[in-house]
């Protein structure tokens, strides 16, 4: 079955909707994998550390887990923020 023809803003709407998907999987990666305690110099902690800290440190300096008994909660905030984005893609 032959994919439908998407005009190019349709078709530019849904990859960057994508992309924040697969973001948003990242990141709860990054969360599920450090209640486990991994090794930081690991190549998949590496990797997943570079592509989501230079999201999640602004957000753990706006909300830092000092203040939460040492709960970590900026994956959620960044989760809920790529949600509003995509919400406002459509």
């Amino acid at each position: 079955m032959p994919c439908p023809t998407l005009i190019p803003r349709e078709a530019d709407i849904l990859l960057i909707d994508r992309l924040l998907t697969l973001y948003s999987w990242i990141i709860i990666i990054r969360a599920v994998l450090s209640w486990v305690s991994p090794d930081p110099s690991n190549p998949i902690m590496r990797v997943l550390n570079g592509i989501t800290e230079p999201v999640l440190a602004p957000l753990r300096k706006l909300v830092p887990p000092e203040k939460l008994a040492g709960m970590d909660v900026s994956p959620l905030i960044a989760i809920f923020l790529i949600q509003v984005i995509q919400h406002f893609l459509y």
